[in-house]
């Protein structure tokens, strides 16, 4: 194990809040890294290979000074069959390493007796038991070291390390959102599936951006990373069971900024899964099982009432709580009642005594009105006044407002957005 000292800030970030026994790395490396990748791995020993063959493409010296950290992982409750996949992968292992050489690879056991995750456990404490272990392993005399999130399932292009390193080493954010793009799925009705999804995806963050909202950015588990001190100080890795990612992001933008990474895309799966309640392989399973009826967008008068709302607050940031809720009563009666729900009055009060600085106040506002109550805003105005349908009809004139005509099909519109978010052949 390295032996240069932790910045205090990782030190007590350790301390106070890092996993404890009884996980640890098997084989611990004997020097440090400039960052570390982590890939949670549950039932993933078909998938995994072609993720490591994916990193191993990448620039040798790039690779030499990564960890790439696997924490193969389960709960008591787990299926006898992934629990049979997760020791084939723990056995695996040591020879995908030499057989992609990959010589900074290493692994946790989070899923043989006694190291399991505990009940109603998933994703999410993966994660942070690698990222939170991987920073004993850092070399922060070389600077602010990257950790990277990235999935057993999805596999990366040659210059994925180049793009991050290169990210790191001059943008000012401590986080960063990753180009996607899903894999071909296997059948023309699973194609059909993962692209409506990832054109909703697309579409939600196209119709945030177009309203103003700082939370503009992808929130995809397999697609995002940060600086190690900004990790920190977000207070780490969330440890729930779906939608980490989102939460994770969603804090490193109210602590330390989010910016999006150009130069790669990394390509995650197309397949469903039960996994977990919500994402990507939950929703494509749904559409599979239930039709495309399942997963309907949002109408594009939602983005507008929300875009009204933080124009409003922007130009009226003086006024008292009042004053601001009798807008919000004139933009939508809906967005009224939900401000009212979340005790928006009181919380505004609290933030005019405590920010006097214009600019404070805006900051302190969407720490307030983060993304989280962004959704749910959105979610109650198409329960109640605007109910969700068909893409065709949606994603063309949120592409009308960003400039873009003459998209009217979902593949033209999913290409569309491909390529303005970065993702495009």
């Amino acid at each position: 194990m390295s032996t240069i000292p932790l910045p205090p800030s990782i030190a007590a970030y350790l301390r106070k809040r890092g996993v404890n026994t009884p996980w640890q790395l098997a084989s611990p490396p004997t020097r440090s890294f400039d960052g570390a990748i982590v890939i949670p791995s549950r039932a993933e020993a078909a998938d995994l290979p072609l993720t490591l063959e994916s990193l191993s493409r990448n620039p040798s010296p790039l690779r030499e000074k990564t960890l790439i950290l696997v924490v193969v992982n389960q709960r008591g409750d787990v299926s006898s069959t992934e629990a049979a996949d997760n020791l084939v992968t723990l056995k695996q292992l040591p020879l995908w390493k030499e057989q992609f050489a990959l010589h900074t690879l290493c692994w946790i056991d989070a899923a043989t007796a006694g190291r399991e995750l505990p009940p109603k456990q998933g994703v999410g404490l993966a994660r942070k038991i690698g990222m939170d272990l991987a920073l004993s392993h850092l070399n922060y005399l070389a600077g602010d070291p990257p950790l990277i999130c990235l999935d057993a399932d999805t596999t990366v292009q040659p210059d994925y390390l180049p793009a991050l390193y290169h990210h790191f080493a001059s943008a000012p954010g401590g986080g960063c959102s990753i180009p996607y793009r899903h894999r071909s799925a296997s059948d023309q009705t699973g194609q059909q599936a993962i692209d409506r999804y990832e054109l909703f995806l697309r579409s939600y963050i196209l119709g945030l951006e177009l309203a103003g909202s700082p939370y503009a950015f992808h929130s995809v588990g397999s697609a995002m990373a940060c600086r190690a001190s900004a990790y920190v100080a977000s207070g780490g890795m969330n440890r729930r069971l779906a939608g980490e990612d989102f939460y994770f992001l969603q804090q490193l933008h109210k602590t330390s900024g989010v910016t999006s990474l150009t130069g790669t895309v990394v390509h995650p799966s197309p397949r469903a899964s039960e996994r977990v309640p919500f994402g990507t392989g939950r929703s494509v399973g749904d559409m599979l099982a239930q039709g495309k009826q399942r997963l309907l967008f949002y109408q594009p008068v939602v983005f507008s009432l929300v875009g009204e709302w933080l124009r409003g607050v922007a130009c009226h940031g003086g006024a008292d709580a009042t004053e601001l809720l009798a807008l919000a009563s004139g933009i939508s009666p809906v967005l009224h009642d939900v401000l009212l729900q979340a005790d928006f009055g009181t919380s505004w009060e609290n933030m005019r005594r405590n920010s006097r600085d214009p600019a404070r106040l805006a900051g302190e506002f969407h720490n307030w009105f983060d993304g989280f109550r962004t959704m749910r805003l959105i979610h109650e105005l198409s329960d109640r006044l605007y109910p969700r349908g068909e893409p065709e009809g949606a994603v063309a004139p949120l592409l009308e407002r960003a400039g873009v005509r003459g998209c009217f099909t979902c593949g033209e519109q999913l290409a569309q957005l491909r390529s303005m978010q970065g993702a495009g052949n």
